[in-house]
């Protein structure tokens, strides 16, 4: 899969899902902390805006009353001049300080919200004004001299009641700028108040919001993973047929993908390589049993040439032509699988043309049941058994021998059994084989012919079905057969 192919898959990366549960639990809270900070920030500066205000009027509350008072009487015994009055350390020019006061509070009316406190400086501005105007009227009589009386009764009934009252509208001010922080502050707290409020419920619009958004986002990572784990391990235990499909367009679904190829891709070469075998082992099983038939056929042309040189002439016909039958047989025209009854045949042949050869020794009897002869067998199944009982049953005896052949139908399956009464085996010996019989039969190191008919009926019908031995010494072998119930018109073989 190329990368292109990769990036078109890809429309949601993991990257942008991680960053989106991020965002999804921190821009609430950055929402919160903005909301607060500007909160904070609007009643701090109006906090400051008024702790100023209050710092410049009570600057002028404290000092400015005496000191104009003082200076303005002075002036008006002749104590000091106006044109002189700078120059005395210990005296404040009257123009000077109301032209300060009247600067700073032009610049607290300008700043100033309350309407209490702004109708006190107004009147701090009327009266200042009119103070500066009784000051003027002072300031005359004083140039024009003689008139004492007159100034210390205006003194008394103007200029000292205005700097009076300039100091209450001083005073009055600051009381009201008091009272803005009381209420400052009861805005304060309902804002906090709704502050909380609206926190708590936000908070709780943010969790639950989190909750389903961070549920839905994990689940789409989360599951998607866990069903690719799950389908790991089904191929890891050998089901190369199953898919994870995951269509969750993000690096997920192009490891599900990679993931479903290498099922496929091993799906293929493990059939390839179970094929493969397949046919090596059919190969070696058929070119074992090939080399089964030279071993019996020089053994029955000897016969054949003893019993001509005996002038057995009859004798050598008939298992000449037991030889030919039993070789047509074995051919069958290349297929694996034969009728019963031709395996019924082939195996009569076989035992007539040993009969011949060990007819002091040798007695059988082959029963099958006649309903079975139209089901099929793989081709060699019973003769290597019939084969295993004469060579290493019979044979070691010395003395007669019977083979008998029986095979029965049960239920859907059909049962064999070859039964000699041989020299049987020892328990150990029995073991040994019932061992070697299990194993591939090119792994054998005794009972090759009986290993070979087990793997071929296990490979071709199945691990269920195959071959069972029992034995006693100087009593006999029994090797039971099983196979699956087929018809030969239906099994669709052709070799």
């Amino acid at each position: 899969m190329t990368d292109r192919q990769n990036n078109e898959k890809v429309k949601f990366p993991l990257r942008l899902k991680i960053v989106l549960l991020v965002l999804v639990a921190i821009i609430p809270l950055l929402g919160i902390a903005v909301y607060l900070i500007t909160a904070l920030d609007n009643y701090r500066s109006a906090y400051e805006d008024i702790v100023s205000n209050m710092t410049v009027a009570n600057n002028y509350n404290l000092d400015f009353k005496e000191e104009l008072d003082e200076s303005i009487y002075k002036l008006a015994v002749g104590y000091t001049s106006f044109d002189s009055i700078q120059d005395d350390g210990s005296l404040e020019d009257p123009y000077v300080l109301i032209e300060e006061l009247r600067t700073d509070f032009t610049d607290l009316m300008e700043i100033t919200t309350d309407r209490q406190s702004r109708v006190w400086l107004e009147s701090l501005m009327r009266n200042l004004d009119t103070l500066e105007e009784r000051i003027n009227d002072v300031r005359a009589n004083v140039e024009q001299g003689g008139r004492y009386d007159e100034n210390m009764e205006m003194l008394d009934n103007n200029v000292y009641i205005l700097t009076e009252l300039i100091q209450d509208d001083i005073q009055y001010y600051i009381y009201y700028q008091t009272r803005s922080i009381g209420s400052l502050t009861t805005q304060l707290n309902e804002q906090a108040s709704r502050f909380i409020q609206l926190c708590i419920g936000l908070i709780a619009g943010v969790v639950v919001l989190a909750i389903v958004i961070s549920s839905l986002i994990l689940k789409s990572i989360t599951n998607p993973l866990e069903r690719l784990c799950r389908v790991t391990e089904r191929i890891a235990r050998g089901e190369f047929t199953v898919r994870a499909r995951i269509d969750t367009r993000d690096e997920i679904r192009v490891l599900s993908d990679s993931v479903d190829n290498m099922a496929e891709k091993l799906k293929i070469m493990i059939s390839q390589i179970k094929e493969d075998e397949r046919k090596m082992r059919h190969a070696e099983l058929r070119l074992l049993q090939e080399q089964i038939n030279p071993h019996f056929l020089y053994n029955t042309l000897d016969t054949v040439v003893w019993l001509i040189e005996g002038n057995e002439l009859e004798k050598a016909v008939n298992i000449v032509v037991s030889l030919s039958e039993f070789f047509r047989l074995v051919l069958s025209r290349g297929q694996e699988f034969i009728t019963i009854q031709e395996e019924e045949m082939h195996i009569r042949s076989y035992l007539e043309i040993q009969q011949v050869r060990y007819s002091d020794i040798l007695k059988f009897d082959i029963s099958i049941e006649p309903e079975l002869y139209r089901y099929r067998i793989l081709k060699l199944t019973l003769q290597p058994l019939v084969e295993n009982s004469l060579y290493h049953g019979i044979k070691y005896k010395r003395a007669e021998g019977r083979i008998e052949v029986i095979g029965k139908k049960d239920g859907n399956l059909i049962r064999f059994q070859v039964r000699d009464n041989g020299v049987g085996m020892e328990e150990a010996e029995l073991l040994k084989l019932r061992e070697e019989i299990r194993k591939p039969c090119k792994e054998t190191e005794k009972g090759f012919g009986l290993a070979n008919v087990n793997e071929r009926i296990r490979m071709n019908f199945g691990s269920q079905y195959g071959m069972e031995i029992d034995s006693v010494r100087h009593q006999g072998t029994c090797v039971r057969i099983t196979i699956p119930m087929e018809c030969m018109e239906h099994s669709g073989e052709a070799g």
